[in-house]
Parts: structure tokens; sequence; C-alpha cells
């Protein structure tokens, strides 16, 4: 008889705390509580409980006042959570005293995002990234895990030979070991950063341009870059379900291609420690020719979200290249209801394709640099030309007939160099 597992999910209670000391930026609603449920259900757990407590100021040993610690703690065992998930950020002394109260694990909305992050980054390039940011957010929170053995040092810090605690002694191991793995960690980035460089240059020499798509998480970026390029990329309803940058060849018209790259979509309160971290992926949006920002048009929040993405374009300092603003989810949106529209607007279906058409249309316009596909005649002792072209132009069809017979497509500036070898 054959026996089947079924999958064990953890059970987890959502809390948020919003109070005017942190800001908007920092305080839980409804909005971020529903997308913080999203996040637990990307990393495959499910929720079974939300808590969402308005409070002047966070208490300084548990967040939310013991009080309604212990409310969440009836909670739990009501539920039989497994899990307590916040949605604000917690220091390390207030994840470990809330641990101790609740008698589950605690996390916060770093942590979770930090461990999704580790489970779908797939390249040698985005596992680094996942790897830096956890060890960053890690360090910080070494001295709360040792706290409780660096007492035994003694009140000084001096005492005699052979007193000294081993709580500190391991703590300043620990701490060594670490900066040792960050340091190990930017060095093998910044070695990805030299060849994506270099893999850059190439493409400056060959003249092709760069289209970068961004936008907030789930907004249809993977889709998007399916429907252009038959990418075959996972496209899931799940946030953060792209890590790693995927770039594709992609022909606009006759006489322009484009290398198309999707990006990590971004999300209210990221990490920073994740910005930080994934900056050799958001390089693209830096060296990029063209911004495509997807935005979905469908959800209540878009305004927000668009922001959201504003706001990282502008930290990145690529908020003054040439944009796209592509809305799609266009066929959710209600009959009558009024879209937005402009020069460099367009609106779509990731999903069924329509209005790609004129986002096509749109990245030719602000591209095509006036290219054109000619046919050249080569002497067989200017060999070296046809290497120029290789490097240079999109040469379609080499044959070796009187002359060297090309077809190419070169730009304008090309072109003025090859003028003695255009057949009239």
């Amino acid at each position: 008889m054959t026996q089947t597992t079924e999958e064990v999910r953890d059970r987890v209670v959502l809390v948020g705390l919003s109070s005017p000391v942190l800001g908007k930026a920092e305080s839980s609603d409804e909005t971020s509580m529903e997308e913080l449920e999203a996040l637990v259900e990307t990393a495959g757990a499910e929720t079974v409980g939300v808590v969402l407590q308005n409070r002047d100021k966070p208490d300084p040993r548990t967040f939310i006042g013991v009080g309604k610690a212990a409310e969440v703690q009836l909670f739990v065992e009501n539920t039989q959570a497994t899990m307590v998930i916040f949605d604000n950020d917690l220091s390390p002394s207030q994840m470990r005293v809330l641990t101790e109260l609740l008698g589950v694990q605690v996390l916060d909305r770093c942590g979770l995002i930090l461990d999704i992050f580790a489970q779908r980054a797939r390249t040698k390039e985005g596992r680094l990234q996942v790897e830096l940011a956890q060890y960053q957010y890690l360090l910080p929170r070494l001295v709360g895990m040792w706290t409780h053995l660096e007492r035994q040092a003694g009140t000084s810090g001096k005492g005699p030979i052979g007193s000294k605690g081993p709580g500190e002694t391991q703590l300043e191991t620990d701490r060594r070991h670490i900066h040792r793995k960050i340091d190990k960690l930017k060095e093998s980035l910044e070695e990805v950063r030299r060849v994506r460089s270099t893999q850059r240059q190439r493409r400056r020499k060959n003249e092709i341009p760069v289209v970068a798509i961004v936008g907030y998480t789930n907004a249809g970026k993977s889709t998007l870059l399916n429907q252009l390029t038959g990418a075959a990329i996972p496209a899931n309803n799940r946030l953060f379900d792209t890590l790693d940058t995927t770039s594709r060849l992609l022909t606009v018209s006759d006489t322009l291609d484009v290398v198309i790259s999707d990006t990590v979509g971004f999300i209210r309160k990221l990490p920073h420690q994740l910005v930080e971290a994934f900056k050799a992926t958001l390089e693209e949006l830096e060296y990029a020719d063209l911004l495509l920002h997807v935005i979905d048009v469908s959800n209540p929040e878009w305004q927000q979200q668009a922001q959201v993405v504003e706001h990282l374009i502008h930290e990145l300092g690529a908020d003054q290249l040439p944009r796209i603003d592509v809305f799609n989810k266009s066929d959710l949106v209600g009959v009558g209801e009024i879209m937005p529209h402009g020069e460099n607007i367009v609106s779509i279906s990731a999903r069924t394709g329509e209005g790609v058409d004129k986002l096509l249309e749109l990245i030719a316009k602000r591209l095509d640099k006036g290219s054109r596909r000619v046919v050249l005649h080569l002497p067989y002792d200017k060999g070296g030309v046809l290497d120029a072209l290789y490097r240079e132009a999109k040469v379609e069809s080499v044959e070796y007939k009187d002359t060297i017979e090309v077809t190419a497509i070169c730009t304008p500036r090309l072109l003025g160099q090859l003028e003695p070898y255009l057949q009239r």
C-alpha cells in the first residue's frame, strides 16, 4: 500500500501595531496586514488569525504591551498556531521576550521576507545576495542571543584570569565569523558585478539598447516578459516569485533589437538589508536605456504601490532615465472606468496580449536611432571590416561570391564608415 505524506504547514497568527510614533511607513494597517498574509502564503504557511492593535507608542520590552501579549498568547492556544509573525520590525530583545511569553516561534516582517527570498533565489548571484542579507540581519541580533551569558563576566568586565564568561567569548567569535562571511560574500558579489559590467560593455559596443522592467511585486512583470519574448518564466500569483534578473533578446522591429530584463519586485516596508544586498541585481536600472514601470491597475492600492517603486528608482539614481508607464491587467478593470493615459503611458493585459503592440511601438519610438538594413559588398582583403560588423552591427547573412556579400542592420554612425561598400 502506498503511503502519502501530507505537507505540514505552519499555522500563523499575524500581529500588527499602528502608532503615531512609528509613522505611516512603519505602522500597520489593513492593507499592510493583507500584504503580510499574502507573504505568509508565499512562504508556504497559512494564516489562522490577525491581531491589529492601536497604541500610542510601542512597548520597549514586548512591543505590544504585556496585556495584549497575553491576548495573543490565548489566541495562539485557541487556534493551535505554531508561529506569530509581526508586521513591524522587532528588536532582538523584543523577539526573545515575545518568544518566551507566547510559547511559539516569533518572526518579524523582515525575517519573513528573508525566508521567502532564501526559498526563491535560483541563480548563484541571487543566493549570494540572500545569504549576505541574512548575515546582515543576524549580526545585530547576536547581542540579544548572548546577553544572558555575558553577565558571567562580572560587572567590571575585568576580573581574574579565567573568570571571563563564555558568552562574551562566544559572542566575539560569532561576530568575527559573521564579519568574515559578510566580507567574503561582498567579494563574491563584486566579482559578479565585474562580469555583468563586462557583459554590459559588450552590449554597448554592439549598440543594443537595454530595457529594464520594474514594478511592485506581483504587478505582472514576468508575465509581460513571457508575452514579449516567449521566455516561459514561471509567473505565479505570489509575491516575490521572481528574485533573479532574467534577460532576453527582444526583436521590437525589423531594425531594432533590445535586451529586456525583468527585475525583482518591490513592496512596502522592504527591509533595508535587502535593498542594499540586491544592488547588484538592481544595477540593471542604472545601466538601462529605458524603464518599463509595470503597474497593476486592477489593484485599488496601485497609486501607493507606484509611489514605492518611484522612491526606489530615485534611490538608485535612475529617475532621469526615459520611462514608459505600463498599466497592466486592464482586462480586469471594470467597463467605463477611466484608465490612465498620456504620451508615455500604455494600457495592456500581459496575460491576453491586449495593447502589447502599442507598447512595442512606444519602445521603438523611444529607442530606434535610425538603424537600417543594408547589403554590403566587401573585397576579400577587407576581412577586418567583417570582423567589425560582427562586433558593432547585427549581421543577418554572409555569402562568399565575387565579393563578401553581407546583409546587416547598422546604426547611422556605422553606415557613415561603410559608405564605400554599400550596394547601390
